[in-house]
């Protein structure tokens, strides 16, 4: 049975900017009541007014996912204000570009307590007031990098393979309780999750080609809260490239390879960076981060040159 998102509670974290922010946008305009959380107050704010204008209630929460008892506090803040949760989306994330052996510790840790620990920090917050209510949904954001591996990002690649994991873990334990638990799987997203990376690559770093945009991904997230599905894989290439990976890893590994080094990064030096690993920055508070119309620049790296060939 389908739910009804306009008589729905939806918590949205990670909400100040990328895909987070299309999908507060994308269940105000559905009639939800949205609570959104990020670090960074201001744009938080403007999220939640311009979700006011689709039609929907809005109640921005400062909150670092790493701090449980934040997140707890973001829970309780929309059960006070709205009066329960129905819908925990868990989307904050980060990222750090470069070899695992050239990438500092504290930072490559710092991925995983953002990208895995503030998922599992949110669903510990979420579930005791989903049961409250007779059931809900729990959406995590992951990545066709939580089915297939890449170079440079192993910080990354390792946090969301553990998300799909623990997902499976929560929907085998949730069977029965009316909680359905989903894991969202977006190919590359034109975000400003690159803008804010942490860097150690030695060059600016860019999403792969093709560039999907973020109110894709808005969407399966919001058809996941309505009609529930496991593991909805979002973008043609993310598939293509789970079929290789799964039939073919031999080939897939040396394709991957290449891909990356020739269209992840740009061909220009840049020098190291924490990126927002460990404060936010100011830089990227749109819904996309400018991939797509080829007027994206890495914070600190000059103006974007023109589109490179696509890879074969």
């Amino acid at each position: 049975m389908a739910r009804d998102l306009s008589k729905s509670i939806v918590v949205i974290t990670g909400a100040s900017s990328g895909i987070g922010r299309a999908t507060a946008l994308a269940f105000a305009s559905a009639g939800a009541d949205v609570v959104l959380a990020a670090r960074r107050e201001s744009p938080l704010r403007e999220a939640a007014a311009e979700c006011e204008q689709r039609g929907g209630r809005a109640l921005a929460v400062p909150t670092d996912m790493r701090d449980e008892a934040a997140v707890q506090r973001l829970a309780e803040a929309a059960v006070e204000r709205f009066g329960g949760i129905d819908v925990w989306v868990n989307n904050a994330g980060v990222t750090l570009a470069g070899r695992f052996e050239d990438a500092p510790s504290d930072l490559w840790r710092e991925v995983l307590e953002v990208n895995l620990f503030g998922y599992a920090n949110g669903a510990r917050a979420a579930i005791p007031h989903l049961r409250v209510r007779g059931g809900g949904a729990i959406v995590n954001v992951g990545s066709i990098n939580s089915r297939i591996g890449a170079p440079y990002l192993s910080a990354y690649v390792t946090s969301k393979f553990a998300v799909r994991g623990f997902a499976e873990c929560l929907r085998d334990e949730l069977r029965g309780t009316g909680i359905d638990v989903s894991t969202v799987l977006p190919a590359s997203i034109d975000t400003p999750l690159f803008q804010h990376a942490a860097n150690f690559a030695g060059r600016p770093v860019k999403p792969l080609r093709p560039i999907i945009r973020p109110e894709r991904v808005a969407a399966a997230i919001v058809r996941c809260a309505k009609r529930p599905r496991r593991e909805p894989v979002v973008g043609f290439s993310g598939r293509q490239m789970i079929l290789l990976h799964e039939f073919a890893r031999p080939i897939f590994e040396r394709v991957m390879s290449r891909n990356v080094e020739r269209e992840h990064f740009f061909q220009r030096p840049a020098a190291p960076s924490p990126g927002n690993l460990r404060e936010p920055i100011a830089e990227g508070t749109g819904v996309d981060g400018g991939w797509k119309a080829g007027d994206a620049s890495p914070k600190g790296s000059g103006p974007a040159p023109s589109p490179e060939p696509a890879a074969a």
